[in-house]
């Protein structure tokens, strides 16, 4: 049953400023890594950890504080976490040494997972699934957009600001959602539940395991972490835990972490496949592009990162309208369509990566993808939520976005690892440049290397286009859901009849 209020647009939007505002810091500090370098005198492998201990942070508790939200509250726990950011984004840009800003950015990242799970569980509970397509598209558009602007956003606070002003610039943000949030977003009945103790135990173990694995396994080149302890076996080690938290999740009679009854319906099965494709996806195809345009084309973080405005301007603009068409009864045909023009712009991206391509042409794929994710992000989000049952909405929140950042950190490390065999492929060592890779990292790449590099990159693109192909099979197998003046499915009571 969905819990009516007076102002659910009011409360959705007072929401959206501060996911935005988390999703943006999971992109906008590599911006700033190189001026972080300098001025902490850190190395290359600590200054990573600056963004790999917030994703770490951010994704593992994502299960347990979805379902806190549905015990405790989700407005409760949506404002938790968002003094514990905003206070812990001060902290970041007072950092005076390296492994205090990691220690900063752990605490933020964990404020961030507070707060996350419980933006999609208040759009579930207030608007009712006939008319929910609307207010997803502009959740799903807003995770979309951030995790693009922020890039954009980073490049011009670095070089007008200093880079601790990626961080201050929360601060009033974080303040000012805070005051909308505590305002406009209403105070939802809580549900009691029994903790499951073991289950927050073994899903927080084995998610550390598996995702400190996969995200780090390129910095330890897939081999030794330290003494017996290998990539490969922390990765097997939280597949094997995450596989005795799904049996007894199906063994606990009592009220397990993860009901596993919600993969019964079907939708909600498909759309976390599809949503970790996307993660992977819009996660992977950065990095490659930022590069070619950087050490190709000779541009500034700023300007590089300003190439994907069509993107972010289109994505947000079409989203209303995406909305619509969702609340129509399109959303399966939204996503296919939404995918396919995904992958067909990553395809254009690959083909147009050359020394010689105009740059307003580099515009087009840009503008394509903007299109591509209006049919995406919303209408995913629709799919997942369309029979959540009001007591269940943070559990399958939680789940929802923990599948997404596990394909993020899956995408972040596949890329990089695909990026240096292209280039060792493109790039083989000959002459007066055995060794490229310090050309790359000094950021200055020789004009006999331009083609080759480009050639690299171009083709490093098409791995995140291969896994929009996959969403896009992935998407053929939703079940149509019904429009606005259609007769709902029925499929939220069956869920709702398992609860007990």
């Amino acid at each position: 049953m969905v819990e009516k209020i007076q102002r659910p647009w009011a409360a959705l939007w007072a929401l959206v400023i501060g996911f935005f505002m988390i999703l943006i810091d999971t992109t906008i500090v590599s911006v700033a890594n190189p001026a972080i370098m300098r001025a902490l005198n850190a190395d290359i492998n600590s200054v990573i950890w600056v963004t790999s201990a917030y994703l770490l942070a951010y994704a593992v508790p994502l299960l347990i504080t979805g379902r806190l939200g549905d015990r405790f509250g989700p407005k409760r726990m949506y404002l938790l976490g968002l003094v514990v950011f905003t206070l812990s984004s001060l902290w970041c840009g007072l950092a005076d040494s390296i492994g205090s800003l990691i220690a900063a950015r752990v605490v933020q990242g964990l404020g961030a997972a507070f707060m996350t799970p419980q933006t999609m569980a208040v759009i579930t509970r207030i608007f009712p699934p006939e008319r929910r397509g609307a207010a997803m598209s502009i959740w799903g558009s807003t995770a979309g957009v951030a995790m693009l602007v922020g890039p954009i956003l980073g490049g011009v606070l670095v070089d007008g600001f200093g880079w601790e002003w990626v961080f201050y610039i929360n601060v009033p943000v974080g303040i000012v959602g805070f005051v909308l949030a505590a305002r406009l977003v209403p105070a939802l009945a809580t549900h009691s539940h029994r903790f499951d103790w073991l289950g927050v135990a073994l899903s927080g173990v084995g998610m550390f395991l598996l995702v400190f694995g996969i995200q780090e396994g390129q910095t330890y080149s897939w081999g030794t972490i330290t003494g017996p302890i290998t990539v490969w076996g922390l990765i097997i080690a939280g597949i094997v835990v995450m596989l005795l938290f799904v049996v007894w999740q199906w063994r606990n009679r009592a009220e397990p972490l993860v009901p596993l009854r919600l993969f019964r319906d079907r939708n909600f099965s498909i759309s976390n496949i599809g949503i970790s494709t996307v993660g992977f996806a819009v996660t992977s195809f950065g990095l490659p592009t930022i590069f070619y345009y950087q050490l190709v084309r000779g541009m500034t973080p700023t300007q590089s990162a300003l190439m994907s405005i069509p993107l972010a301007v289109l994505s947000g603009a079409l989203a209303p309208f995406a909305g619509k068409l969702v609340d129509r009864g399109h959303a399966k045909a939204m996503n296919v369509g939404g995918m396919l023009v995904f992958a067909a712009g990553l395809v254009l991206y690959a083909v147009l990566m050359t020394p010689d391509t105009p740059i307003w042409a580099l515009l087009i794929p840009s503008a394509v993808v903007g299109i591509a994710n209006a049919g995406i992000w919303g209408p995913l989000a629709t799919l997942a939520t369309r029979s959540l049952p009001p007591q269940l909405a943070g559990a399958g929140s939680g789940i929802y976005n923990t599948t997404r950042q596990v394909g993020a950190v899956l995408g972040s490390a596949a890329i990089a690892a695909f990026m240096q065999a292209r280039l060792a492929a493109e790039l083989p060592s000959s002459g007066g440049h055995a060794a490229p890779a310090g050309e790359f990292a000094a950021g200055h790449l020789p004009v006999a290397l331009h083609a080759g590099f480009s050639a690299a990159m171009g083709q490093s693109v098409l791995l995140p286009a291969a896994l929009g192909v996959v969403g896009l099979a992935v998407a053929l197998f939703f079940v149509k859901v019904p429009a606005a003046d259609e007769p709902a499915p029925g499929r939220q009571d069956k869920v709702a009849d398992h609860q007990h």
